[in-house]
């Protein structure tokens, strides 16, 4: 597997990025990858482990030594094959998954794993190039229909394998543009929506039927779709975010993250401003900005303000500050907890930990300051943490536009989940099992964040594949 001594004589190498005083002034994504004789070296590092510890690290399941030997060994094709044998969009996740697998090397036990992520973009992204990937119609159709509701990574995957089936399949998607949240809750930076716009072809040209626009349970009752289709498959988000319960949350300027986010998204796709949305424009351009949360969701709206050319940009993190490095022994391979930096943090931002907001305040109903307090984090009786306030430790922060990035609590209540006999689990979530996905109600099955709740667009893509599985089994009997 890859060279039998490359990790002893082999430096870890991964790819680079666009300084931060340049990428900053624009909108494109700031990956630099390496040469190709660099990365048949990085996979030339994959150890021959007795037990491949990558495999528990990733949610989809990619044969990683195996495309890592392949790209080593220069066949290229052939890693994009054993890559699409499991990952749908290995261009997604190699751009904007954490990489757990990474996490879980072998070699990660001195902080030098493979560069696994930088392998899986660099393979796919070479199949762009060299038209390797092609659309994959079904030879024969099973004259079965269809619908997937909501085209996120979850619903485009599971689309697209039904479709490769021989089922008709129809995506419906609420938006005016296909990809949920990989088209409006990553930022262009992050993930050039080209990405998507590429699979989206391809998925057409293999027959998937697109409907955008329609948010099913509103505009479409699911009644018409489960009397019309003969199965029907909910992979929506968990949009629902999780709110600010202080005085002035009511100010203006005090908006959800996904709400920005979202615009600027459209910006980036050429729409106008919104001018007559309930939420008008929300822009950082001059303004002290404030963002509430200090996960992924809260970067993404640091290096977006940042872009926006904001007068100063300061994350809060109610959680203690992590860990630079973790405890290896009492942690790996599993994902741990430690300080990650990311891009948009290089860019120009305050970050703050251990810090609990009490209250906005403004002037003429506009946001101008987040009162705050500091806490401490103690271990109770029960050996859960608890928080208190530190006394005297009050202070101000300068806020024109806050934004509101804690995390969602579960998919939005809405007309699609108020159906009579619907079962939802204690959080909140479409009730369905991980073997064959189906929910409460005939023919309607469910995945991905609006089965799991919050996660990553790897579980997404997994679930989404394994209940189309579920679903082609369900109709063929």
């Amino acid at each position: 597997m890859g060279k039998p001594t490359g990790f002893l004589e082999i430096e870890r190498a991964n790819r680079g990025y666009i300084k931060p005083e340049v990428r900053k002034l624009n909108w494109r994504e700031y990956l630099t990858p390496l040469p190709d004789a660099e990365l048949a070296k990085q996979g030339g590092r994959c150890m021959d482990c007795g037990i491949p510890f990558c495999h528990s690290g990733c949610p989809v399941n990619n044969d990683i030594p195996d495309f890592n030997d392949l790209v080593y060994r220069g066949e290229w094709q052939a890693a994009l094959r054993s890559l699409h044998a499991t990952n749908n969009f290995p261009e997604f996740t190699g751009r904007i998954c954490p990489a757990p697998c990474e996490a879980s090397c072998t070699l990660n036990l001195q902080d030098t794993p493979v560069t696994i992520q930088t392998l899986e973009c660099a393979i796919v992204d070479r199949g762009w190039q060299e038209g390797w990937i092609t659309p994959l119609p079904p030879q024969h159709l099973s004259g079965k229909r269809v619908a997937v509701v909501g085209s996120g990574p979850a619903g485009m995957a599971c689309a697209q394998q039904l479709q490769r089936a021989g089922h008709a399949v129809t995506l419906f998607e609420k938006h005016d543009r296909i990809g949920g949240l990989l088209r409006y809750g990553i930022p262009d930076f992050k993930l050039e929506k080209l990405q998507v716009d590429r699979r989206v072809t391809q998925m057409e040209a293999e027959g998937v039927v697109f409907r955008t626009g329609i948010e099913v349970g509103v505009d479409v009752p699911l009644e018409e779709l489960l009397g019309g289709f003969d199965a029907v498959v909910l992979s929506g988000g968990a949009e629902w975010p999780r709110d600010l319960t202080v005085p002035g949350r009511d100010l203006g300027g005090v908006h959800f993250a996904m709400d920005f986010l979202i615009q600027q998204s459209k910006r980036g796709a050429g729409d106008a401003e919104p001018v007559a949305a309930p939420k008008g424009t929300i822009s950082a351009a001059g303004k002290h900005v404030v963002v509430v949360g200090g996960g992924d969701t809260g970067a993404d709206c640091v290096g977006t303000s940042i872009r926006q050319h904001a007068a100063s940009v300061t994350q809060i993190e109610i959680m203690p500050k992590p860990p630079l490095r973790e405890n290896k022994a009492l942690t790996w391979p599993n994902w741990p907890n430690r300080l990650r930096t990311s891009g948009a943090h290089e860019e120009g931002c305050v970050r703050d930990w251990s810090v609990l907001t009490k209250a906005a305040t403004g002037q003429d109903g506009q946001v101008t300051a987040l009162e705050c307090v500091r806490v401490e984090w103690n271990k109770g009786p029960d050996g859960r943490p608890g928080m208190r306030e530190v006394a005297g430790s009050e202070f101000s922060l300068r806020a024109d536009l806050v934004l509101l990035a804690m995390g969602f609590v579960g998919p939005v209540r809405n007309g699609l989940l108020e159906q009579p006999g619907l079962a939802l689990d204690g959080r909140g979530n479409v009730q369905a099992n991980t073997k064959d996905y189906q929910t409460s109600l005939p023919k309607l099955f469910a995945a991905g964040d609006m089965r799991r709740g919050q996660s990553l667009v790897v579980w997404a893509i997994r679930e989404g594949r394994q209940c189309a599985t579920a679903v082609d089994l369900y109709l063929k009997g």
